[in-house]
């Protein structure tokens, strides 16, 4: 995952932050906690939540666990802490690659993770100076965050002012490493210098505790509480809640930062439908309801227990929603900007369903957990906390019977999301919404096709982020406008972007026999398409197939009409009037159309830019197609069908 560029960073922050005022439900589930919080949190040194000797790793963990971090340790004692360039820092702003600086900076983080819980289980003082390397080494950095963030900074983009420190989410994933840092090592730190520990505090707090409790940021709503915030305000208070708990010493000032990390985790919530769905799709939920879970698991283990909200409603659906998204295998619906292929963190959606007493989503941890041992390796190993908590269910998720959930139906009338699975193998899911949603694509209306599990007609995801995607150019990657979606180009016009470019008369039904959802698309055409309605129904019939009806009426004859279709699927025109896809495992699926009102084409996605590294990641280096329906009769009225069987 990769994050907001610097450019127009204030206003899209602040548009994120406004976008749905006054559709927040006040639940502010974490404040009945807050007043009384200063008796409940575990002072900072009775507040043991992990071991920090080799005695006590040996008695928490089995001997294959430990010798695995001490193995990673070994690797990261050849490791070399450099500093980071001023060059490497411009990199952002002069050529748009945010990658380069990302893995260096991210690369310092990880070595020193992994040498210092080496250090904290082995306990023979051989991983220490490396360890110290490390600290001081990212201490002496100027910005912990990304250039890709410096927007957030009065001076702007380019190099960062160290008279100005700001907050972003690697700000805040840095206080947390340099925290755990000092409660796992600072005891063999001290032996070396008393000055690296208070080094460490004076860095976080002038990093990160200060500028959370002076500044205002556009991801926390500049200062509003009715605003919606995005998965920044989840990801960035897990984080600041662990530097708190941890390096705090004054309690008045723990205290107080904690309580303002759950003001901005239940603002966060606040903004959920009650479907508890994530408008940034799957792709994001670990950094969104997965972080909500990593503060809530926090507050608990802090306060002994104390503060425990795992029964509110929303708190259930927010974790449901990974598992009602699932498609097969690694494929989960790929709304926004989420990727189609993704291995959650196994352990903990387990401890998130033992948490929130969910035995689908219990299942689905052990089902990952054992299908996919090795987990999604990268360079961007972020959520520390999880990681520390993870490491003690191993065995108990291992052992718990492991179910792939494949729901049945699905829908999530807030974020306006249906999928549904039929008796002979397809899987579809289409969205109504709008189109300025959080990491939005314009894909009012768009829809997928999985067959056996097998991805047929597709949504493209995301590509690499660099400094065009968060800027006023984001509409100008072809990933993420609606001609490069399944969706209709109108008089050669496409949806527009915003929040007003939205589905109107949206009506979802399901029985035993079928299930659907229709919506009327007009809204999310500029007025140029000249279209009073476009009523566009996908369903599912469980013994047969999946349908697609367009029905349209508009001021006059329409000039041109195509309906694009994406895929990475083999193409070939089997007849006028029927394409047939073959899918990766040689399944064929065909969809019919009214050939005399239809003229087939097919492209082939050619890749020209720095950002479709992303797409090719994405989907594993595969061919991507556009197959292109081009109308042969144009009329001021029309009604389309295709059939996919």
């Amino acid at each position: 995952m990769r994050f907001l560029s610097h450019l127009a960073i204030t206003l899209a922050f602040l548009l994120m932050a406004l976008a749905s005022r006054g559709q927040l439900a006040q639940r502010n589930v974490l404040q009945p906690y807050a007043e009384s919080l200063s008796s409940e949190l575990i002072s900072k040194d009775e507040w043991k939540p992990f071991p920090r000797t080799p005695s006590e790793w040996k008695q928490a963990l089995p001997d294959t666990t430990l010798q695995k971090l001490v193995a990673a340790g070994e690797v990261a004692l050849h490791f070399e802490f450099r500093a980071i360039p001023a060059t490497l820092t411009l990199e952002f702003v002069r050529t748009g690659n945010r990658v380069h600086y990302e893995k260096a900076s991210f690369d310092k983080r990880n070595a020193l993770w992994d040498l210092m819980l080496a250090e904290s289980v082995e306990g023979k003082g051989r991983f220490t100076e490396q360890v110290m390397n490390g600290v001081w080494s990212v201490c002496e950095e100027t910005y912990w965050g990304l250039p890709a963030h410096l927007g957030m900074q009065k001076a702007g983009a380019g190099l960062p002012d160290t008279e100005d420190p700001t907050v972003d989410l690697f700000t805040a994933e840095t206080a947390a490493v340099m925290a755990w840092t000092d409660y796992f090592d600072g005891a063999a730190l001290e032996k070396i210098s008393r000055l690296i520990r208070p080094r460490i505090y004076y860095e976080v707090n002038r990093r990160m505790f200060v500028p959370m409790l002076t500044a205002k940021y556009g991801y926390l709503g500049n200062g509003r509480s009715d605003v919606k915030l995005n998965n920044w305000a989840p990801w960035v208070m897990s984080n600041y809640c662990t530097a708190a708990l941890l390096l705090e010493k004054d309690a008045a000032r723990r205290t107080q930062a904690i309580q303002l990390a759950m003001h901005y985790t239940d603002l966060y919530i606040n903004g959920l439908g009650e479907d508890g769905g994530c408008d940034e799709g799957p792709g994001y939920w670990s950094a969104a309801g997965g972080c909500v879970f990593d503060v809530l698991n926090l507050l608990a283990d802090a306060s002994g227990g104390k503060i425990n909200i795992y029964r509110q409603p929303i708190i259930q659906k927010m974790g449901a929603y990974i598992y009602k998204t699932h498609i097969s295998g690694k494929y989960y619906i790929n709304v926004a900007d989420a990727a189609p292929q993704l291995v959650p963190d196994a352990l903990m959606l387990f401890r998130f369903g033992q948490a929130v007493e969910d035995p689908l989503m219990m299942g689905f941890g052990s089902w990952i957990y054992h299908q996919y041992p090795v987990g999604a390796g990268s360079y961007e190993q972020f959520h520390r906390a999880r990681r520390l908590y993870d490491l003690g269910v191993p065995a108990t998720c291992a052992a718990y019977p492991p179910a792939e959930p494949a729901v049945k139906n699905t829908w999530l009338p807030d974020v306006q999301l249906m999928a549904s699975r039929t008796d002979n193998g397809f899987f579809v899911a289409s969205h109504a919404g709008n189109n300025g949603e959080s990491h939005n694509h314009n894909d009012v209306g768009d829809l997928i096709v999985y067959a056996d599990g097998q991805p047929v007609l597709i949504d493209i995801g995301s590509g690499t982020y660099t400094q065009r995607t968060f800027s006023s150019h984001r509409y100008d990657l072809w990933f993420n406008v609606s001609a490069y979606h399944n969706l209709p180009l109108i008089n050669g016009i496409q949806q527009g972007d915003g929040r007003n470019y939205t589905a109107s008369d949206v009506q979802y039904q399901s029985n035993p026999s079928y299930t659907s959802l229709t919506m009327d698309l007009a809204k999310a055409y500029p007025p140029a398409a000249g279209i009073n309605s476009w009523l566009r129904t996908v369903r599912a019939d469980k013994k047969t197939g999946i349908t697609i009806t367009d029905r349209f009426s508009a001021n006059e004859p329409l000039k041109s009409l195509t309906q694009t279709l994406m895929t990475v699927c083999k193409v070939a025109l089997i007849k006028p009037g029927t394409i047939s896809f073959e899918t990766a495992t040689h399944k064929k699926v065909y969809l019919d159309y009214d050939a005399g009102n239809w003229e087939v084409t097919t492209e082939t996605i050619e890749w020209n830019i720095p950002e479709d590294q992303g797409v090719r990641q994405h989907w594993d280096d595969r061919t991507i197609y556009r197959v292109l329906l081009t109308a042969k009769k144009l009329s001021a009225k029309g009604n389309s069908r295709y059939s996919i069987r």
